[in-house]
């Protein structure tokens, strides 16, 4: 069998933070799982390792880990070969089956929201300060995909990470005076890199890929799902009636999620 990996990061995180991403995944799935972590954080590195995954260890700062990360999983995939690979977040996922357990079309695998991204205001703001409004334009009816959640074969997969890297070093977001004059973050730039994803996919600057519909699919983003239906053991299913293999972002539905993760939870850690 050829090994598959699952690439994360966890910085600035502690092991509670992710223990259900990594518990329920480990549930359905025993191959690799690397994440990417404080280097000084040896607690959290032991329990990492107690659940079988293996660590890169960065001294870079929770605020420069969202685009720096690209350049990490890129130079970990140059030295270690697998068939297919998840990138995703960690904190706000968790795993109802194997993320593998399906037949993907293409070479990469993109996971679309229930939204336009003109509708959206955090994904219009990250491509206008990012791209500007004429290239904004080009792409505002497009539906968000999620850059949280990307499947795809080794080479493909590095070929996607190599036009983030360049495009999150060419095109900068564009802070707000009172962040530009300083060294400091603009917060409203956080989780822009999900704006490249965007650019590069619509704009078929990678080829050999695939949607899959949030409602249907199986992957669940959350924040704008449609419709939030569980089964009988408390998992999460798309509109055909099927489990959806991951959850992601079920924390910005929490009002809805968590008597259904709490019943989960006690099923899947019997």
């Amino acid at each position: 069998m050829e090994n598959n990996l699952i690439l994360s990061a966890a910085v600035g995180y502690d092991f509670e933070q992710v223990e259900f991403f990594l518990k329920s995944l480990r549930k359905f799935y025993n191959q690799e799982v690397c994440l990417i972590i404080d280097y000084e954080n040896s607690e959290f590195e032991k329990k990492l390792q107690d659940l079988n995954c293996n660590v890169i260890k960065t001294k870079i700062n929770k605020k420069k880990i969202q685009f720096e990360r690209y350049k990490i999983y890129l130079d970990y995939l140059e030295n270690n070969h697998y068939h297919q690979i998840l990138l995703c977040d960690s904190r706000d996922i968790y795993f109802q089956d194997n993320p593998f357990n399906y037949s993907f079309n293409s070479d990469i695998n993109f996971f679309l929201e229930d939204q336009r991204i003109k509708n959206c205001q955090f994904n219009k703001n990250w491509i206008i300060k990012t791209y500007g409004k004429d290239e904004f334009n080009k792409v505002a009816d497009k539906t968000i995909l999620c850059s949280g959640t990307v499947l795809g074969n080794h080479k493909k997969i590095k070929e996607y990470l190599l036009l983030m890297c360049k495009n999150i070093l060419k095109y900068k977001y564009k802070r707000r005076l009172k962040y530009a004059l300083t060294f400091r973050i603009d917060p409203e730039g956080r989780g822009c890199d999900q704006g490249h994803a965007n650019f590069i996919v619509h704009n078929s600057m990678i080829d050999n890929f695939s949607f899959y519909s949030n409602s249907k699919g199986p992957f669940a983003t959350a924040y704008y799902l449609n419709k939030l239906n569980f089964d009988k053991s408390s998992k999460l299913i798309n509109e055909n009636g099927k489990p959806y293999l991951l959850v992601h972002q079920y924390d910005k539905r929490w009002d809805i999620f968590s008597e259904n993760v709490e019943k989960f939870k006690k099923n899947i850690f019997l």
